[in-house]
């Protein structure tokens, strides 16, 4: 597969439209997890990003090593989006989950 994007010259565009997809992907589940889970479940994505980085290290194709880098950094970055997903729930742009409304405070920590 490697040589094929690479004979055709298309490794950049293959990287380029999988990244988009990829971010585009973890928006949504950033807000689906936070609302069913709540802030703690960002240490998920730590352990998720970890293990993508280890992967990109490891990985013997060089487009892997992008993807797998992507979805790293994209983890570690939704990290980051969870906590502040709090304060967007908080400030009333995005909806509280009742079920997890009496664990609120507790879920901030």
């Amino acid at each position: 597969m490697e040589s094929l994007l690479q004979q055709y010259h298309i490794q950049g565009l293959v990287v380029g439209l999988a990244t988009f997809l990829i971010i585009g992907l973890f928006h949504p589940i950033c807000i689906k997890c936070h609302y069913y889970f709540g802030v703690g479940c960002r240490w998920w994505f730590v352990v998720l990003g970890l293990a993508m980085c280890a992967l990109s290290v490891l990985a013997g194709s060089g487009t892997l090593s992008i993807l797998a880098g992507v979805v790293a950094f994209s983890s570690f970055w939704t990290v980051k989006e969870i906590v502040e997903q709090e304060e967007r729930v908080r400030k009333g742009w995005f909806p509280a989950n009742p079920k997890r409304q009496a664990a609120g405070s507790k879920d901030a920590k």
